[in-house]
């Protein structure tokens, strides 16, 4: 077990619960009300020096009735420790946190991602935006165990929206101009192409040399 756990304790008391070591990894988990104070001290402690923010992502299990969990991978480049620090996140509530880009500037991106597949809010993030996903995209958050394996809508569906949601902010010019050409398509083409189907692809044609 890491010693941080120990020290976490008796500087926050109950606002460090649980800890465990899985994988040779070491987790604690911590109140979600007092996480950004508690990364802060991880970081500025001399005696902890948690200098390098290796990730930040979130873990929803199966089972509907367990919180989603934001998930803060921390290093010490100087004495090489690691700890892995979780808040839980009832889906009964608001999915939110205080940001850590204040403490650490690379959890910008980092916390965006988070925002972008799990839908986790990031107070006073200085730019919160989707990262992967358009910024009008509108199926919802893609590593949420309630999102469907192939989307909640059709990919003709999914080009309509996005086509008719200002499709210069999402596509380059070479992109709209292949989707235009699909309306050159001849129409039973163009109907199996939104219904999902390839066709079959023609047998190559053998010369008769005789």
């Amino acid at each position: 077990m890491n010693s941080s756990v120990d020290t976490l304790r008796r500087a926050f008391g109950e606002k460090v619960g649980r800890a465990f070591v899985s994988c040779g990894q070491t987790v604690v988990y911590v109140d979600r009300d007092n996480l950004r104070e508690i990364l802060h001290w991880l970081k500025n402690t001399p005696e902890e020096d948690y200098d390098y923010l290796v990730d930040v992502t979130a873990v929803e299990y199966r089972d509907p009735e367990r919180p989603l969990e934001v998930v803060y991978q921390l290093r010490s480049l100087e004495t090489h420790a690691e700890l892995r620090v979780k808040a839980e996140l009832p889906k009964d509530e608001t999915l939110a946190v205080d940001s850590v880009v204040p403490i650490w500037a690379a959890a910008n991106w980092l916390e965006r991602e988070a925002y972008d597949m799990f839908g986790i809010t990031f107070r006073d993030h200085p730019d919160l935006r989707r990262l992967l996903m358009w910024e009008t995209y509108t199926e919802g958050y893609p590593l949420r165990k309630d999102f469907p394996l192939r989307g909640r809508f059709s990919r003709a569906e999914q080009v309509r929206r996005a086509l008719a949601a200002n499709p210069e902010a999402n596509y380059s010019m070479e992109e709209l101009s292949i989707a235009q050409a699909q309306f050159d398509l001849p129409l039973e083409m163009r109907e199996r192409l939104e219904r999902g189907e390839r066709g079959q692809i023609p047998e190559p044609k053998v010369q008769d040399d005789g």
